[in-house]
């Protein structure tokens, strides 16, 4: 079945009715459906499924060994997320199995389809999670205790769903059987629109990482507590966030973003006792830590004006990623010399590229518009892009 077709199965699995779009997450319902599906598609390729102790999902074409081509994506989102994030690079991949299918191949290498688990940290805060968890690259006693907005750990959402926490954490065997990693994906920018190219391959990502501002204050009564005698942390958390985009303006080409605020215990005729908001700073180079450290800065300042106290702890952080010289030369000269790009959006592919060579490819979105409803790719592209993974998997996999 074509990519398109593919998705179009998915396209009322996870939908969100307050935010639009779709909110898929780890191990919730919607996210199950969509692992229940990619293991029937893959059955149906003949292809052999398992699930890794860290929830990342296999589908093998012939036996698993070493030196293995491996490629897909994730199919969990950011809340209220478009159609394409994720589900994409999986979808593509399963038709260009099909695809090679149809033409008689068969790899001479191992090969697989793999699903990773919370690529996108939309429950538990931390993006690709399960490539992490993985590669050893964040703390498995960390990643057990981590909490959904529900005060549920990922250790129990995980036994939940049928997994052995005290197995979570890395994972070297499965590790060493990917000689190569390809990941598809869609555009996360405006890029290809203009180049006039359906497909692009990934050179960089820039470094990122996401941290947590915790505000503590004095809860109290909105009628009753005059303004000079508040210690609301309202204010200061308000203050960071104009602070964030002042100071991430005076760095070039840096972006830094606050998505989420939650004040406790969040009524209407409440003073907050406390606010938690989270930053994601993205800056070329070594920079961003830097960046957050001016962030801090402003936010302990704005707080103790206010008589309040603020502490700040980092969630996860990636350093500038440069993917593999020698396979993107042989992905673009089998594909004819398609544009390169470099992303601000982090993904597995980035993770797995301190291990194994990795590449990726990019499916061109003509708004640039992305962690939203209005996420789009033409269906032509999209199988533009799915012609592509299958072209250079056949070659990765002679």
């Amino acid at each position: 079945m074509s990519a398109s077709g593919l998705l179009g199965e998915l396209a009322d699995v996870g939908r969100d009715p307050k935010r639009g779009g779709y909110s898929r997450h780890a191990f919730d319902a919607p996210e199950q459906d969509l692992r229940a599906w990619f293991g029937e598609r893959a059955l149906g390729l003949g292809l052999d499924v398992d699930t890794d102790h860290n929830g990342n999902i296999w589908a093998w074409w012939g036996p698993p060994g070493p030196d293995a081509v491996v490629t897909g994506s994730h199919l969990d989102s950011v809340p209220g997320g478009g159609p394409f994030d994720g589900p994409l690079g999986v979808a593509s991949a399963l038709s260009a199995v099909e695809a090679l299918q149809a033409r008689g191949f068969r790899p001479d290498k191992p090969f697989a389809v793999v699903v990773f688990a919370e690529e996108e940290g939309g429950r538990f805060g931390v993006p690709c999670l399960g490539s992490r968890l993985l590669t050893g690259t964040i703390d498995a006693d960390k990643a057990r205790r981590l909490r959904d907005a529900d005060g549920v750990t990922f250790a129990e959402a995980a036994a939940k769903a049928g997994f052995d926490p005290a197995r979570v954490g890395p994972d070297p065997g499965r590790l060493g059987l990917i000689g190569k990693f390809l990941e598809l994906h869609v555009e996360q920018g405006r890029g290809l629109i203009d180049l006039g190219s359906p497909v692009a391959l990934g050179n960089t990502v820039i470094a990122h990482g996401r941290w947590r501002f915790s505000f503590t204050g004095q809860g109290n009564h909105a009628g009753a507590t005059l303004l000079a005698d508040r210690a609301d942390p309202m204010l200061p958390a308000a203050a960071t966030v104009t602070a964030v985009r002042r100071l991430a303006s005076s760095v070039p080409d840096a972006r830094a973003t606050v998505g989420r605020l939650v004040p406790t215990p969040g009524g209407t005729n409440v003073i907050a006792s406390t606010v938690d908001l989270w930053l994601d700073a993205r800056v070329p180079g070594a920079a961003t830590p830097a960046l957050v450290e001016d962030i801090a800065r402003a936010a302990d300042a704005a707080a103790r004006e206010e008589g309040c106290r603020v502490t700040v702890t980092r969630e996860s952080y990636s350093d500038d990623v440069v993917f593999d010289d020698a396979l993107r030369r042989d992905l673009g000269g089998w594909l004819g010399g398609p544009p390169e790009l470099p992303t601000g959006a982090g993904h597995d592919a980035a993770i797995l590229a301190g291990f194994v060579p990795a590449g990726m490819l990019y499916v061109r979105n003509p708004t640039g518009i992305s962690h939203s409803p209005e996420e789009f790719a033409e269906a032509g592209d999209v199988e533009a892009g799915a012609s592509a993974l299958a072209t250079v998997l056949e070659r990765l996999a002679r």
